[in-house]
């Protein structure tokens, strides 16, 4: 392997994008003697490190440990619950984030032939053998191989995000529990906050277009997670579609195709995320972008 330029220069692969794929990407390519010029705007780490996957998973055993409390008893333990200190909570999750940060930085510093880049980087040019080049804060770096893997951003069903109409990137950030919340979407996003938020106190209902909550999933998984909710009466709406939200002075009204209303502190869309491609010059370099 030849010596990385360790700045502009020509690499064997230019990653354009730092999180989950980009730096599998990045650690594979040189475990295999390749050079890496890793380009990340952000953290290290893309959204399921800081605002997905794992940030989640710690308010789910937040949460879980909330019903431990809750159900003592039940395991022979004398404890009370006495209620959810959110900003407790941020803290538990920003300090399980910040380990696995500590430890990805780590491993990509010591990653023989990486170079990490910071800055936005855009896809200014592309050849006929699969390489080209990303510009960075108007410095060019060339790859001999590119890899696109920009990641994905929260869908918002067109709506304004602001107020009481949050996605999960607000959502991981809140400061208190809302006493109703309506999620509109019931695959894994939504789920994962409608069990959290329950468990927080909050009154939760779900509402997905199609038959079954994760509809994606096998649908015996569908079954189980949906008795579940009801025991836990967490609401759900399925094979209904959401019309609208209109937000007034003490909270939203959430209104469904059949024409049904539902008053709630607030809403949450998780239909889903779509690919982060706009104004990465992705079209213009003669990238074929289908979704």
């Amino acid at each position: 392997m030849a010596d990385a330029p360790n700045g502009p220069g020509t690499y064997d692969i230019v990653i354009l994008g730092g999180g989950s794929g980009g730096y599998a990407a990045a650690l594979r390519a040189s475990q295999l003697d390749l050079t890496v010029a890793l380009v990340e705007k952000g953290k290290l780490g893309g959204t399921c490190l800081h605002n997905g996957c794992i940030p989640t998973k710690a308010l789910l055993h937040s949460a879980e440990v909330a019903d431990a409390a809750r159900e003592s008893e039940t395991f022979g333990v004398n404890a009370s619950f006495d209620g959810i200190d959110m900003k407790g909570v941020n803290a538990f999750k920003a300090g399980v984030i910040e380990k696995l940060y500590k430890g990805l930085q780590g491993l990509l510093k010591s990653a023989k032939g990486v170079t990490i880049v910071e800055g936005e980087g855009r896809l200014a040019a592309t050849d006929e053998n699969g390489g080209g080049t990303v510009e960075v804060n108007g410095e060019k770096y060339v790859g001999k191989n590119i890899v696109l893997a920009t990641g994905s951003k929260a869908r918002t069903l067109g709506l304004e995000i602001g107020g009481r109409i949050v996605t999960s990137d607000e959502a991981l950030e809140m400061s208190e529990v809302p006493e109703r919340v309506v999620i509109i979407g019931g695959s894994v996003i939504g789920v994962e906050f409608a069990s959290v938020w329950k468990s927080f106190g909050a009154d939760v209902t779900i509402i997905e277009g199609l038959k079954t909550l994760v509809p994606l999933e096998d649908p015996a998984l569908s079954k189980q997670l949906e008795r579940a909710f009801r025991k836990r009466k967490i609401a759900f709406k399925t094979g209904v579609k959401f019309k609208g939200v209109e937000q007034n002075d003490t909270g939203a009204v959430v209104t469904l195709e059949n024409g049904d209303t539902i008053d709630t502190d607030l809403v949450l869309v998780a239909v889903g995320r779509g690919p982060f491609s706009e104004g990465l010059g992705y079209e213009e370099a003669g990238v074929t972008v289908d979704r």
